[in-house]
């Protein structure tokens, strides 16, 4: 299924011009390693500030997309990718994107302040001028007060409010979240949901998250993007006709169980082929 540019009166608000053209699009992108096919001509849109969300069964492709997104891999022959209005390859794209994986990758010997710029760092940009930079973003964040702290000394959700710190401050129009709320406990897990929202309602970056819990890709996206089971396609994309800012309440609304009902029979469509596909896969070798 072809993933179309879709905007709605509660998504992202943006130019005639912007809307025309996405900040990022994929066509027909095919990624194989050795005998195994990880995406198979996945097609996909993302438009300029909008938060899209990205669920499908264990294997499916996820990570590699990222990857490819990332510049870290490169796909097969015969795909598109453009971004910002221009054809590239995925190496064009090394730089270009910022990147959170899964874990914070905090440096142990860095306080939250050093960690925080170490893109900046990298980039040239002088130390007292990045250090200056996150002090003043640290109230946002919910850091005040722990700059000089270090890693071993925070909990788990501030470790990832620095890690997603990093992440801003190397600024760059498009972010890749890679399940960042995955090790947190419940809690932690839907406070750092609202405060996310709450960053990316101020500063617009345009968002593309992984997650494979279905409430969080509802509850943060505009719109949510299930993959096929290996080799990874995208099978359904769905709106989120949900109005902003969302509410922790909104997760019993009727409308938001209605689109959890949808992405579950999807996701679980696909994840008994990906059984079925191994069980064949076991008997055959």
């Amino acid at each position: 299924m072809q993933a179309g540019l879709q905007t709605k009166e509660t998504g992202p608000v943006g130019s005639l011009e912007d809307a025309a053209e996405p900040l990022l699009e994929l066509r027909a992108v095919t990624k194989t390693f050795g005998e195994v096919t990880a995406l198979a001509r996945l097609d996909a849109t993302i438009a300029r500030g909008e938060f899209v969300t990205v669920v499908g069964p264990s294997g499916c492709g996820k990570s590699t997309l990222f990857n490819i997104v990332a510049g870290l891999e490169e796909p097969d022959t015969g795909g598109v990718l453009r971004f910002e209005g221009r054809s590239c390859h995925a190496a064009d794209l090394l730089g270009q994107v910022s990147f959170m994986p899964q874990r914070d990758l905090l440096l142990p010997w860095r306080n939250v302040v050093d960690n925080a710029i170490l893109a900046l760092e990298v980039e040239g940009v002088p130390r007292q001028q990045a250090r200056a930079q996150a002090l003043r973003m640290l109230p946002e964040f919910g850091l005040a007060g722990f700059e000089n702290q270090y890693p071993h000394q925070l909990s788990g959700g501030m470790r990832q409010r620095v890690a997603l710190m990093r992440t801003f401050l190397f600024e760059r129009g498009l972010m890749l979240l890679d399940e960042p709320f995955g090790a947190l406990d419940a809690l932690t897990r839907a406070m750092m949901q609202r405060w996310l929202l709450d960053v990316w309602q101020k500063y617009r970056r345009t968002i593309l998250f992984i997650t494979h819990d279905v409430d969080e890709a509802i509850f943060l996206g505009d719109r949510v993007l299930v993959m096929t089971a290996r080799p990874g396609s995208v099978k359904l994309e769905q709106v989120v006709d949900l109005p902003r800012p969302r509410r922790p309440e909104i997760v019993t609304a009727p409308e938001f169980i209605r689109l959890k009902r949808i992405l579950l029979e999807a996701i679980e469509e696909e994840s008994i082929k990906s059984f079925q596909s191994a069980t064949v896969r076991e008997q055959t070798s």
